[in-house]
């Protein structure tokens, strides 16, 4: 039984730090079937979206979903402490050897504690060991103590880090597709500008962004789980609005060059198809259609009344239909893992930006009112 003990110590010590080095230091995706972060995330996050169809208020409910991420970082690192703490107590268990203070019978649970005040490095003193393997155990575990508290302190802002770079280009995108984000409305701003370049430069924004995003969720996988900053806003939304804007340049718009777009596209499908496995997403062939034909023409219509011409015709809807078949099934089986609402390709009401809203604002206007400020709006 003493043997199976330390076994079991000993195995579990060499999981726990196998999980943590692939999960904090390793930069690349594991492809093993089974791995503990993966199983905690798996069985923690599904609770915990099932109870936000209790909530009906959807700013509510997106404020719950959002505590997940940060939360899930606190529960992992004592997940892994409480790992280690019993695995050398296991162990220590095994091996034997121990004296206790009070001269009161050392059991199982005496172990686990002195594991875990050696871990902690309290250095109580109260449990001891007594023999030269049970000593270089306990100064091997106190020392794991100090590295863990190196992973807190290094781990997390590196993670908060790569989340603020991720929301600084979706707050960039509000002013530029509207929020929430549509592919209607950023070629309704940017698609008849005088020079193709502004739009290219966007474009080339956003394919350094989707790069950075497939790095950093790749490295980091529980970003996934991090919401934005605000409830109409998402970084598998922004993501789609962009393979949308490029789907429709690709397909063929009068007077766009789609080079830049093809460049961008495929840098954004990357990031969708590989992180589609990160949040383990599964193909569903009667995912719903986000683009049927009256709201192709809906979207031509209104793209046409800014200066703004689809290419017509069988092949460049087929090229269309196509393109969306590259990552569609990606983004709504990743929207539906993550509980996130995917932008429309274009809005049945005119919203205004999140830049345009603030809790003052009916105040204001009722007070000054400014006869000019609906033609400033339809400026913006």
């Amino acid at each position: 039984m003493m043997i199976l003990s330390a076994i079991a110590g000993i195995f579990l010590i060499l999981l726990i730090l196998l999980d943590a080095f692939e999960t904090v230091v390793l930069p690349r995706r594991i492809r093993r079937q089974f791995r503990l972060t993966t199983w905690f995330y798996r069985y923690t996050w599904r609770p915990w979206s099932r109870i936000t169809s209790h909530i009906k208020s959807p700013s509510r409910r997106e404020n719950f979903l959002g505590y997940f991420g940060p939360l899930s970082l606190i529960l992992l690192l004592m997940f892994w402490a409480f790992g280690l703490i019993l695995g050398f107590a296991l162990l220590q268990h095994g091996i034997g050897e121990h004296v206790h203070l009070g001269n009161e019978r050392v059991t199982f649970w005496t172990v686990l504690y002195m594991s875990g005040e050696t871990f902690f490095t309290l250095g109580l003193g109260d449990v001891a060991p007594i023999s030269s393997l049970s000593r270089a155990l306990t100064v091997l575990q106190s020392g794991l103590g100090f590295a863990f508290l190196g992973v807190v302190i290094g781990y997390l802002p590196t993670i908060y880090s790569s989340f603020s770079r991720r929301e600084i280009e979706i707050s960039l995108l509000d002013a530029r597709a509207g929020s929430p984000p549509s592919a209607a409305e950023l070629l309704s701003r940017f698609g008849n500008c005088p020079q193709q370049e502004v739009l290219d430069q966007i474009l080339r924004d956003w394919e350094r962004w989707a790069a950075e995003v497939l790095e950093s969720h790749l490295s980091y996988p529980v970003l996934s789980f991090f919401r934005s900053q605000h409830n109409n806003q998402s970084w598998l939304g922004a993501l789609t609005t962009i393979l949308d804007a490029t789907s429709l340049v690709i397909s063929g718009v009068d007077q766009i060059r789609p080079e830049q777009a093809r460049i961008t596209f495929a840098m954004a499908r990357h990031a969708v198809v590989d992180l589609s496995q990160v949040v383990h997403a599964r193909y569903d062939p009667g995912h719903p259609d986000r683009l049927p034909a009256p709201e192709l023409a809906r979207l031509r219509q209104s793209l046409e009344t800014r200066g703004i011409r689809l290419r017509e015709g069988p092949e460049a809807e087929q090229k269309l239909a196509y393109l969306r078949t590259l990552y569609e099934p990606y983004v709504l089986a990743m929207a539906r893992n993550l509980a996130i609402n995917l932008p429309p390709w274009i809005h049945s009401d005119k919203n205004r930006d999140n830049w345009q809203a603030g809790p003052w604002d009916r105040a204001i206007k009722e007070r000054t009112a400014m006869e000019h400020t609906p033609a400033v709006e339809e400026h913006f």
